[in-house]
């Protein structure tokens, strides 16, 4: 039986995580890497990586010992964010603003692959349909340029991915946000509540 390779997954929240490790888990041995400097909400973060821990207690029982799941946590940085994003505050939900979060976010995952001697890595991101796909392809292949760490691409909310999220984390009991994170988009959300 081959060796299956390592996948260092950044993540962004339990029910991200939920369905695509579902569907990678019986081809790489993976390792989730939570860095998200873009919620700026300390509370918020809190929250989220509260959610994550959960999630992998839960999957880690379910599984043999060598299946289970370790968790990274990269540095919470929200400054690096703030910085990233200088002159983008005004663009909309899904403009340039997020493709520069993709950009720091994705960096830091490779940079922590490279480091740690993973095959590949990739993110939880494309799970969500307000997430860019083509843009999470372009900057993972660039930063992985042909070289180790591979990028894995795939686009994790088709085949009912995304729904599939939805009703695992609700199995689970897992805290769901209502914004991506940074507070931006927590402004645009409430917004939009305000106009209804």
């Amino acid at each position: 039986m081959r060796e299956k390779p390592k996948l260092l997954l950044h993540t962004c929240c339990g029910p991200c995580s939920t369905s695509v490790v579902e569907r990678l888990a019986a081809e790489y041995h993976i390792a989730l890497f939570f860095y998200n400097p873009n919620i700026t909400d300390p509370e918020e973060y809190a929250k989220r990586i509260t959610g994550e821990i959960q999630y992998l207690q839960c999957y880690n029982r379910s599984v043999n010992a060598e299946d289970r799941i370790e968790l990274l946590e990269g540095s919470y940085d929200p400054d690096s964010f703030r910085s990233a994003v200088v002159g983008l505050e005004d663009e909309p939900e899904g403009g340039m603003r997020c493709m520069t979060c993709y950009k720091l976010r994705l960096a830091r995952t490779a940079e922590t692959a490279k480091e740690k001697g993973f095959d590949a890595f990739s993110t939880t991101l494309s799970v969500s349909p307000h997430k860019n796909h083509s843009w999470i392809c372009q900057i993972g292949n660039e930063l992985a340029s042909g070289q180790d760490p591979v990028f894995l691409g795939d686009d994790f909310k088709t085949k009912g991915g995304y729904q599939r999220s939805i009703e695992l984390a609700k199995e689970i009991g897992l805290y769901r946000q209502n914004y991506c994170g940074c507070e931006f988009s927590k402004n645009e959300q409430l917004k939009r509540r305000t106009t209804k």
